[in-house]
This record gives C-alpha cells, sequence and structure tokens, in this order.
C-alpha cells in the first residue's frame, strides 16, 4: 500500500512540455535523480528507463549495472495478459469464456466456495485479468492460522509448487465474493496461474515457449526470459531489505504470475508494443479500462493496472495517470496516454517497493519539467 508520504516531494507547478532533444542537463539531473534513491538498507541500486518525445534515457545507480536482468515480480502479469489478447485476436478463446471451457469438475471443485456455494464454473477469463473473480490470493492471501507462502519465502524457506498445490493453499482461505460482484476487486496471483494454464492448453506450449514465441523473439528482446531453471544465476540478485533473497524454487514457480527476468530498456520496449498496438489489436485497451479499486490509489482494469494520484496528493497540481502493472520486487513498468511517456524500472527490492514508484514519479517530474 502506497502511503501520502510518497506524495511530499511532488513540485508545485506541473508540466510543460520539454524540448524535443534532452539536454545533458536534464540527462545528468535524472541520473542524480538515481544516485539520491540509493539506501543501504531499502534501495542498494536501481535502473530506469524512460522514452518521451522521441528520446529514450536509461540509467542504474548502486550495485544494478545498466543492463543488468533482474526479476520483474508481478509485472509478468502484462506479458500473460498480452497472450491471451493475442490468443483472442486469433480467435482460439473469447474473454467471456468460463473456466469450465479449458479445466474438467475435478479440477474445478472447491475453487472458489463463497458463503457455501461453489462458484468456481462460472468464473470468467475476463474476471480472471481483472480481478474481479473473487479468488483468494495463494501468494501474499493468509489462511485462519496467519499463514501465508510470501511470508513463507522472506523466511528463507524456499519451495515450489504447481497448479494443484495452489488449490490446496486456496482451499485453506475464503473466497472474497461471488465472481463479477460490481464494484469488487481483489488482487489475487491465483487469476493469473489459471490463465498461464489456459494459455499452455490452447498453445500446447509451455509459457515460457508461448512468450518466446509470440513477445521476446518478435520484439528483440534479448534481454528477456521466463525463469525456470533453478541454476540460472545471470539476473541480479533479489534482496529482502539488505540481504541477497535466495528462493530460485519460487521464482521458477511463479511463471504467469511472476517469473519473467528483464532489462529497464527490454521492459520499455515491450510496454511500448503493448500500448501500441503490436502485440494485439490496440482497440482492446479501451475495454481493458474498466477500472476497480484494489489497493489505494491503485485500480484495476482487464489485466492492467491504474496509478492515478488525487489532486490532494499533488497539491492541487495535476499529476499523469499511469496505465500499466507493478512488482513486489520494485519492479514499475506504466505508461502515461496524456503525455504519450513510457517509464520501466526497479529497486530490486521485496521489502520496500514502494521505493520504485518514490524514484519513478520524481524522474517523470524531471523529464516533464521545461
Amino acid at each position: 500500500m502506497l502511503l501520502l508520504s510518497l506524495f511530499s516531494f511532488l513540485p508545485s507547478s506541473l508540466w510543460a512540455q520539454p524540448a524535443t532533444s534532452w539536454s545533458k542537463q536534464k540527462t545528468d539531473k535524472l541520473q542524480a535523480i538515481l544516485l539520491k534513491g540509493l539506501n543501504a538498507k531499502k534501495s542498494p541500486g536501481n535502473q530506469f528507463a524512460i522514452a518521451y518525445a522521441g528520446e529514450v534515457w536509461q540509467g542504474a545507480a548502486g550495485d544494478l549495472a545498466p543492463n543488468q536482468p533482474f526479476f520483474i515480480a508481478s509485472t509478468t502479469k502484462l506479458f500473460t495478459t498480452a497472450l491471451v489478447l493475442q490468443l483472442r485476436n486469433e480467435g482460439k478463446l473469447q474473454i467471456t469464456d468460463s473456466l469450465p471451457q479449458y479445466f474438467s469438475a475435478a479440477e474445478l471443485q472447491g475453487l472458489h466456495v463463497y458463503k457455501g456455494r461453489d462458484y468456481s464454473h462460472q468464473i470468467t477469463i475476463a474476471q480472471l485479468l481483472a480481478h474481479t473473480s473473487g479468488l483468494p490470493d495463494y501468494f501474499q492471501g493468509k489462511d485462519q492460522k496467519g499463514y501465508s507462502l510470501e511470508k513463507d519465502l522472506v523466511a528463507g524457506n524456499d519451495q515450489a509448487w504447481d497448479l494443484e498445490g495452489i488449490r490446496a493453499i486456496n482451499a485453506r482461505q475464503k473466497a472474497h465474493f461471488a465472481p463479477g460482484t460490481k464494484g469488487k476487486a481483489v488482487y489475487s496471483d491465483t487469476n493469473f496461474q489459471l490463465l498461464g494454464e489456459i494459455i499452455q492448453r490452447i498453445t500446447g506450449q509451455s509459457f515460457g515457449e508461448a512468450c518466446q514465441q509470440r513477445i521476446t523473439t518478435p520484439l528483440q528482446l534479448t534481454s528477456t526470459w521466463l525463469f525456470t531453471d533453478t541454476s540460472d544465476q545471470r539476473m541480479a540478485p533479489l534482496r529482502y531489505k539488505r540481504e541477497a533473497l535466495h528462493i530460485p524454487k519460487a521464482m521458477a514457480s511463479t511463471a504467469p504470475d511472476g517469473g519473467m527476468v528483464s532489462t529497464s530498456t527490454d521492459l520499455l520496449l515491450f510496454l511500448q508494443a503493448f500500448f501500441g498496438g503490436q502485440l494485439f489489436p490496440a482497440a482492446y485497451l479501451l475495454e481493458m479500462q474498466d477500472w476497480n479499486r484494489i489497493f489505494y490509489p491503485m485500480q484495476s482494469g482487464m489485466g492492467m493496472h491504474l496509478f492515478a494520484l488525487p489532486a490532494w496528493m499533488t497539491l492541487g497540481k495535476p499529476f499523469p495517470a499511469l496505465q500499466g502493472h507493478s512488482g513486489l520486487s520494485g519492479t514499475v513498468a506504466y505508461y502515461s496516454p496524456e503525455h504519450q511517456l513510457f517509464i520501466a524500472g526497479t529497486v530490486n527490492q521485496i521489502a520496500y517497493p514502494d521505493q520504485s514508484f518514490r524514484l519513478a514519479l520524481k524522474l517523470i517530474a524531471e523529464v516533464l519539467k521545461p
């Protein structure tokens, strides 16, 4: 959850268009923001890239090199969304399809039980994308004893899981509401695990193979891949506070809800393709903007989020609304439709992921200054 203190830096006067070519003074200020954002405990390293007005800037500071891959966590959900919408465009699925079209009755039994009634067969692909299914979250959700998988992993108890394991975890939690309840949304990684399985069953490929064939290879994202090999050490070590968090089994299990690795520049290219109609028809983006609050001030649409700051948080000055996604690893990937600005980056920190928003908003503010 983002706190009011996150926005205390915002300038009292915004926004004017910069020159079409960024000066060295401008880029030096952007790099200075990254350097100032370093913190031994909260943010020992960062890496960001921005595209705006025909210019692209990339910078890094601390223990992250400029082109060092990092774990993007839930920002992976944008990749999953893109695959679902590609398959929709190919006529291989409809977002109104319900789960029984892809899963057996045995696989669905007890998946979503609310007030004694099983709603598992009513859940649609659109509801999974929009977090309006009401399903509990296998990753961050807590059972009646207060246990959560996230808490266990942060404590250093690395473990693997599959869809059956996720069903077992969910069975120990309560569903939040009946699927599609008007105005209701609860963020759940379970939704995207189910979407990943649907993608695999339709394509006959693993999630990683589908990403490679349909996204990373066509876009030439040479430093982006799905983490599957627990011995893979090409990316920066994931951090929890001051320590590296070694949980390769877990990282390899998150796949469609959080298993991708990338760099800020690759993620920027993906973001431009996602919102530019290169991966699926751009007309779909309008349907995806039916927003429901999930955690203030974030709202969830269909497969993406809206980060929009109210005027009282910005001293009455408008701050651009951002569409995209973020991840628990401190990764952000957002687009401002108003300014045609794209930003992607990370602080590579699980304990304080809000640090990535602090830096991203400061960088945006600097870019949009005259």
